[in-house]
C-alpha cells in the first residue's frame, strides 16, 4: 500500500464563514487555524497546502475567559534599543478587533513560508457583513 501525497493540482479549496460574537478567543482560533491547514480533510498533507478559506465576522464580540481581558499584552518591538510597546487586549480589541484574532490564528499556524501561505486565506471583518458572498461559503461551527 502506498502514502497517498496531496498535489497541488488536484486540491478542492472551500470558503466557510464563522461567526466569532460571544465565542472564546483561543477555541475559535483552533478550529480556525486546523481549517486553513486543512488537518480536517483526510487528504491532509503536512508540506502542502490543502486548507480552506475562513471568513471570521463579528470579530469585536469575542470574549476571553478570566482576567486576560485586563491582563493579556500585545508586544512589538521597532529594532531600536528600547522601542518595545505594549498593548492590552481590551485595548487592541477597541482599535483593531479583527487583529486580536488574526494575531491568535497566526500563532498556531507554522512559521514559515507555508503558514504566511495559509494566514493570506483568513478575511477577519470587525461586524457582520462581508464582501465575499460570490464565493458561496459554508458555515463553520465552532462549539463551545
Amino acid at each position: 500500500m502506498k502514502t497517498y501525497v496531496a498535489k497541488p493540482a488536484e486540491i478542492e479549496k472551500k470558503w466557510y464563514v464563522v461567526d466569532a460574537s460571544g465565542k472564546t478567543l483561543g477555541r475559535l482560533s483552533t478550529v480556525i487555524a486546523d481549517t486553513l491547514r486543512g488537518k480536517r480533510k483526510p487528504i491532509y498533507t503536512a508540506n502542502i497546502d490543502t486548507g480552506d478559506f475562513v471568513i471570521v465576522v463579528n470579530a469585536d464580540k469575542v470574549v476571553v475567559t478570566g482576567h486576560k481581558a485586563e491582563q493579556k499584552m500585545y508586544w512589538r518591538h521597532s529594532g531600536y534599543p528600547g522601542g518595545i510597546k505594549g498593548e492590552s487586549f481590551q485595548s487592541l480589541l477597541a482599535r483593531r478587533p479583527a487583529e486580536v484574532v488574526r494575531k491568535a490564528v497566526k500563532g498556531m499556524l507554522p512559521h514559515n513560508k507555508l503558514g504566511a501561505a495559509q494566514l493570506r486565506k483568513l478575511k477577519v471583518y470587525a461586524g457582520p457583513e462581508h464582501p465575499h458572498e460570490a464565493q458561496h461559503p459554508e458555515i463553520l461551527e465552532v462549539k463551545e
